[in-house]
């Protein structure tokens, strides 16, 4: 595709969506994730296929960008930007899995409900807007500070445990939201409801069969009644 300048916009959409994705430490995988496509069209887009429609909308929105800049050639980042920069809103997928704050409850596929809107800022602030996902609380064990039928949201970039935080932590066939703690050989998952026992799991080569933690919980909603 050319102006009447004879400007290839094609190739300077690949070369600038290659260049933000890069300069904000995206993948090409995380891109995907947030816009809704597979891997492979946005292995065509850095080649030049260009988006449609709201897809071209979701992808500047994932790079913080406008669409001026990204498809048009302008020369700066956020020129006439469409919701970017810090204001803008980042639609965070409602996953099908239920968190378990109990005894357990089984982890599905993970099909996605529907989307709710944050600030990108925001999620910014607390870990990687595109590695984020809302799950709901089943269970008690977590009372007071997380109640049953909350919603948490969970970034799936925070894998590796901190010691007195919270994770959604999958126990073989369960998941569960705990405050995770380790001591030498063992992962201590522990509830603030103390009608609940520690589970605690050996960390030898076979943990990651057995507990794979899912990702860090960074904020917790609740509906009033």
């Amino acid at each position: 595709m050319k102006t009447a300048a004879g400007v290839n916009l094609s190739r300077i959409f690949a070369q600038r969506l290659r260049q933000r994705r890069e300069i904000l430490g995206l993948h090409k995988q995380d891109v995907a994730n947030e816009v809704g496509v597979s891997l492979t069209t946005i292995q065509q887009y850095e080649k030049g296929q260009m988006p449609k429609g709201a897809f071209a909308v979701r992808l500047a929105e994932a790079l913080d960008c406008s669409l001026d800049w990204l498809l048009a050639g302008k020369e700066t980042v956020d020129d006439g930007g469409l919701g970017t920069g810090e204001a803008r809103l980042v639609m965070v997928p409602m996953v099908e899995a239920r968190l378990s704050a109990g005894r357990g409850s089984f982890e599905t596929g993970g099909e996605v409900l529907r989307h709710y809107a944050f600030r990108w800022d925001f999620l910014h602030r607390k870990g990687n807007p595109s590695q984020m996902v809302l799950l709901r609380v089943s269970g008690d064990s977590m009372q007071p500070q997380i109640m049953h039928n909350d919603v948490v949201l969970i970034d799936q970039g925070q894998r590796d445990p901190v010691p007195g935080r919270i994770y959604a932590v999958g126990v073989e066939d369960m998941v569960y939201l705990k405050v995770v703690n380790a001591m030498p050989g063992r992962l201590i998952l522990t509830s603030f409801n103390p009608d609940y026992a520690p589970i605690e799991a050996d960390t030898g080569e076979q943990l990651a069969d057995l507990v794979r933690v899912i990702g860090r919980a960074v904020w917790v909603g609740r509906e009033l009644d």
